[in-house]
């Protein structure tokens, strides 16, 4: 029987030569993992079933990124929670406030490889899924049964297949193009799909640029976001984990397989605009829009990548006097690697405030949080009403380039156009 990748891999999980979409499955989890904001419900619903010791402390990897350090009695009460967890169960796979965004330490730190399955409770687990895993997110309570079972049900999903062709044109990444097929397809165009995202522009991009695609697949409501290993795949997950991996890939004529062309030879930067994900427009159709903060980070555009092209337009340049522009890294390694770099040099002589690596604003987090009729331009992945603050201000999204081009001239500007 033919299958698809995200098929093959749940059929591999749950102990079964074959699966299709629609089946329900029970499968074995290889990588669960929680943070500050989520964990302690999954802490607690855990003990309400009376469970005593996790399946598999291996397994488990706790990260604390959303609000740290803390902000709140509150927070500094959730993260005592989950620290007295990960004691009492001998968690080794934890990291405290220092680490980064979680979706950017799992890769980084080799917890993910390719044919795993991969649960967290946050949605933007489909990030994992760029290297070849089937990753999703999860409620906390769900994942309190993963912590006394290893084993979650999961309803296969069919497969969207994103064939992408074409050269990217200058000054257009992979944020632009997964903004563009998520305007094509709607918010909830894709609801419960796996999201495959193949083609000769995919496997031009780097792990990083493939992060971006996954990462925003729940955007037009994907249960995971995947992108099929190759040999780019294969040297970074060998550089970073000694875990054994397997390689799945798509059969072309997979019962449950679509397929959408995408050409992007001729796409320009896309922004998307208040107040829903999918309300995107070509940079040209909102060039000029004034805006208060630009937010350059999170789980989507917070890598050394996104760094280095926002600080080859702000250098020597400066943010305007009528913008905030918070710089924050996906992570230690990467604010590490930037000040190597000389990057964020870059950014504190153009007037951007640097802060550690976390979610930041993004989730109405702890800082640079924007005010009532306020603007926001930001590299994150979602921009609802009340996202990055009060619920009467606007957020707009973009790429890093954009981002920087517009922290610039304070309003939102094509990176071609910048003075």
């Amino acid at each position: 029987m033919s299958m698809t990748v995200s098929e093959k891999i749940l059929a591999n999980a749950s102990g079964e030569k074959e699966v299709e979409a629609g089946e329900i499955v029970m499968a074995d989890i290889d990588v669960a993992m929680t943070h500050d904001l989520t964990g302690p419900l999954s802490v607690e619903s855990f003990e309400r079933i009376g469970a005593d010791r996790v399946w598999d402390p291996e397994r488990i990897v706790v990260i604390f990124d959303h609000q740290v350090p803390a902000d709140s009695i509150e927070a500094a009460r959730n993260h005592m929670i989950m620290r007295d967890f990960v004691r009492k169960q001998g968690i080794g796979n934890f990291y405290d406030v220092r680490e980064g965004v979680c979706h950017q330490v799992l890769p980084e730190k080799g917890h993910v490889v390719p044919g795993e399955v991969v649960v967290g409770t946050d949605s933007h687990t489909c990030t994992h899924g760029a290297l070849g895993a089937f990753a999703t997110g999860i409620g906390s309570t769900d994942m309190a049964m993963v912590f006394a079972t290893g084993k979650l049900w999961f309803r296969v999903p069919e497969t969207l297949r994103f064939e992408i062709t074409g050269s990217l044109p200058e000054h257009v990444y992979a944020k632009d193009v997964v903004l563009n097929i998520i305007g094509r397809v709607g918010a909830d165009g894709a609801t419960y799909m796996a999201c495959e995202f193949a083609g000769e522009t995919v496997a031009e991009m780097s792990v990083s640029d493939r992060m971006v695609l996954s990462n925003m697949a729940i955007e037009m409501g994907g249960k995971t976001g995947i992108v099929e290993p190759d040999e780019k795949t294969i040297r970074y997950v060998e550089k970073r984990s000694g875990k054994p991996y397997r390689v799945f890939k798509t059969d072309k004529d997979a019962a449950s397989l679509r397929v959408m062309d995408i050409d992007v030879s001729e796409l320009e930067p896309q922004v998307s605009c208040p107040h829903n994900v999918d309300n995107v427009k070509p940079v040209s159709e909102v060039e000029g829009t004034e805006i208060d903060q630009v937010f350059l980070g999170s789980c989507t555009n917070g890598r050394l990548s996104d760094l280095r092209d926002a600080a080859g337009i702000l250098k020597n340049r400066k943010v305007s006097d009528d913008v905030r522009m918070l710089v924050i890294p996906a992570s230690r390694e990467v604010y590490r690697r930037a000040l190597e770099e000389g990057l964020m040099e870059i950014f504190v002589d153009a007037g951007a405030l640097v802060c550690n690596p976390c979610c930041g604003p993004c989730l109405g987090g702890h800082v640079g949080l924007v005010g009532p009729s306020e603007v926001s331009l930001s590299t994150s992945n979602r921009n609802f009403r009340g996202r990055q603050g009060s619920p009467e201000a606007e957020v707009y999204l973009s790429s890093a380039a954009v981002a920087a081009a517009s922290a610039v001239e304070g309003k939102i500007t094509h990176p071609a156009n910048i003075k």
